[in-house]
């Protein structure tokens, strides 16, 4: 039974042909879809000097999104924290917050998002070193935790506004780090199994068994990544899917692109999800009909048990990624959600 809740994983895609304006008022438009279908959340993600994505600028894009919907969560997944400062961090989702109060939600990187040039360029003024994103994080949780003054006081550093605010932190992850990470410190872990799943189970395990019920989460919350192109037939959905094949192997090559139109010379049959054993699979990925999708989904929860699992669809056609999201969120839906539920 598909009883997880569903999110939405958004790179705000600029297809061929097209444009960073278009990429985000289609952005709003899904979003304002996926509020609808009941969707419980809408994450977009931090990717520099990608010709492809338009989320570089990742808290102004939540700020749009949020703007334009009312009662589905909006958030970073995520923010790079090795590229900003912690306590510009904790003032821009301060701010989100109190614009959007019970409906921001923050995912925490160790990664750069981008390649080795970029990120020297990103962190020209930060003395901060990516391997010391823990204590980066506790820096960042340490501003949200201590309560709001009325007035400064010398030689103390106060998040204005985010001091006192209660924003949901969510640690993520591709590898061992982040599920350690996750678990020290009592926080949501949410694992990159769109892109990187050779190590998944393993993480979700060191997650599980590691983790130290803080005063916000007494249980372990995971969230999965899962790539899904779903159409009204097989055929179909294997044709749009091509569109990320072919910018994924862009990707890989080291020539980044924007997202191309689907293409019949890169088009091929899939083994079924579930056909090759999970340890095996670089991406979770699940592509096909209504059934077709179900059946792959449904195995997936089975072997992993997420409380949640976050959506991404590269998909060209603007209509058809709609119908993508629309199909998912029909399968068995889950109850409806609550803006003000932080989890």
């Amino acid at each position: 039974m598909l009883t997880v809740r569903r999110s939405v994983l958004d790179l705000a895609t600029i297809t061929q042909g097209s444009d960073a304006a278009a990429a985000l008022r289609h952005s709003l438009d899904l979003a304002r879809h996926a509020e609808r279908w009941g969707y419980f959340r809408y994450w977009l993600a931090e990717h520099h000097n990608m010709p492809g994505i338009a989320s570089a600028a990742t808290v102004i894009v939540i700020a749009h999104v949020a703007g334009g919907t009312s009662t589905i969560r909006v958030g970073a997944g995520g923010i790079m924290l090795p590229n900003h400062a912690p306590l510009v961090v904790a003032e821009q989702f301060g701010t989100l917050e109190s614009l959007f109060p019970g409906r921001i939600d923050l995912g925490l990187g160790r990664a750069p998002g981008t390649d080795p040039l970029t990120a020297r360029a990103l962190r020209r003024t930060l003395a901060s070193d990516p391997d010391a994103f823990p204590q980066d994080v506790l820096e960042l949780m340490s501003y949200f935790n201590a309560p709001p003054a009325d007035v400064g006081t010398a030689g103390t550093v106060r998040a204005v506004p985010g001091g006192g605010l209660k924003i949901p932190i969510f640690i993520l992850g591709s590898s061992l780090f982040g599920a350690q990470v996750a678990a020290a410190l009592g926080l949501p872990y949410a694992f990159a199994s769109h892109f990187a799943a050779p190590l998944m189970l393993r993480a979700i395990e060191v997650y599980r068994e590691h983790f130290r019920p803080s005063a916000d989460h007494a249980q372990p919350y995971l969230m999965l990544g899962v790539n899904i192109v779903a159409a009204d037939t097989d055929d179909e959905a294997r044709f749009l899917a091509t569109s990320g094949r072919q910018s994924f192997a862009n990707l890989r090559r080291g020539m980044p692109t924007t997202l191309p139109p689907p293409s019949r010379e890169f088009e091929r049959d899939g083994a079924p999800f579930g056909a090759i054993p999970l340890h095996e699979v670089q991406s979770i990925s699940i592509v096909g009909s209504p059934d077709t999708v179900r059946q792959g989904l449904e195995t997936f929860i089975e072997q992993t048990r997420p409380d949640e699992i976050i959506v991404a669809a590269h998909i060209y056609d603007h209509a058809a990624r709609l119908r993508s999201y629309e199909i998912v969120a029909g399968l068995e839906h889950p109850a409806p959600h609550s803006g003000d539920d932080r989890n």
